[in-house]
């Protein structure tokens, strides 16, 4: 079985087309390695990129890419509605076939030892790759964000993982490790009210709500659903609020499930859900999974191909999901080049 392992680095530039292309170029000047999407948004000020290829190309890219990032984005002067600690953010190798987790592990350390080294900018290490519990979230590390970065790397419990605890003023400190496939998912309301998004992430999110009583004391009450982060947005560009989703284990929460929960608890709100985005790519799987629920609901669906064959029905449901999901209504969903499976 061939090896192919999946990265999907964050830059914290979603604006500038001219740095966003010098990237990718970067990646795709790479041999054995493909570059799959480039999904840049200006509200979040942000750029989602997503490539494959053998381990030791999609490593060197994913460093690639940092430098170039390195050279062209500096976090002195970035803004945008998505939490971030650096001008490369986050990089997780996504192991696809023929390779473990822990070869997934072994190319993040790597990865990171070569660019806290080379371009001198702290690393932390998240999910399958920690080396210890607490940097398990990226949340976690992410809290305070690049703003308050420089106080944090005086803190010892904050020690990089790779590379000196001196803040880097351009680049900002980057985050990698090794996880499972997740799933970049945002819910669109109808209202730009950002609180009532955010209300809404709080209720379904793992880690649930967090209270502060006037005596100094705290109750957390935990979300609805497993395998899920969340928090709320303002989209400007369409003048509408999200709830922003991380689907961290689509076989135990997949996007319909987080859609119809989305639903349910912004009805509670007096608020409308209007449809959904994926950011990035998404296993067929999922969307196969959405198209049999809804198939299910006593609904009509979109009519499957002539000759009743598997693959015809497949794209029924496939179909049925994107409707139901309202997948188009800010940008056209095309299966092709959004389904993992189809673009390896």
């Amino acid at each position: 079985m061939k090896q192919i392992v999946e990265c999907v680095p964050n830059f914290s530039e979603g604006k500038d087309q001219t740095i966003i292309n010098e990237i990718a170029e970067s990646i795709k000047r790479v041999k054995g390695v493909k570059l799959l999407s480039v999904e840049p948004d200006k509200d979040y000020n942000r750029c989602v990129v997503t490539f494959v290829g053998e381990p030791e190309a999609v490593r060197d890219a994913a460093f690639a890419s940092t430098k170039k990032a390195a050279e062209l984005i500096d976090m002195q002067n970035h803004k945008g509605e998505h939490p971030r600690l650096g001008a490369t953010d986050v990089v997780p190798f996504i192991p696809v076939s023929g390779v473990t987790m822990q070869d997934c592990v072994k190319l993040a350390r790597e990865y990171g030892t070569r660019v806290a080294s080379e371009l001198n900018i702290p690393i932390y290490l998240y999910e399958e790759a920690a080396r210890m519990p607490e940097r398990k979230n990226l949340a976690t590390i992410r809290k305070g964000e690049y703003e308050h970065l420089r106080e944090k790397l005086k803190d010892t419990v904050w020690k990089p993982d790779f590379g000196e605890p001196v803040f880097n003023a351009k680049s900002g400190a980057t985050v990698t490790g090794a996880r499972f496939f997740l799933i970049a998912y945002n819910v669109n309301l109808a209202t730009n009210n950002k609180d009532a998004a955010h209300e809404i992430a709080l209720r379904i999110r793992e880690s649930g709500k967090t209270t502060k009583h006037p005596d100094g004391t705290k109750t957390t009450v935990p979300g609805s659903l497993k395998f899920v982060k969340a928090m709320g947005v303002l989209l400007e560009r369409f003048n509408i609020a999200q709830v922003s989703i991380n689907l961290t284990n689509y076989t135990v929460t997949p996007p319909h499930v987080a859609f119809e929960e989305v639903k349910k608890e912004a009805q509670s709100l007096g608020v409308e859900v209007t449809g959904s985005e994926i950011v990035g790519l998404i296993p067929k799987e999922a969307l196969l999974m959405a198209g049999k629920f809804y198939a299910t609901s006593n609904e009509p669906i979109p009519k499957p191909l002539p000759l009743q064959t598997k693959e015809g029905e497949n794209e029924a449901l496939i179909q049925t999901a994107i409707e139901k999901l309202g997948l188009s209504q800010l940008e056209p969903f095309n299966p092709q080049n959004k389904i993992i499976e189809y673009m390896i």
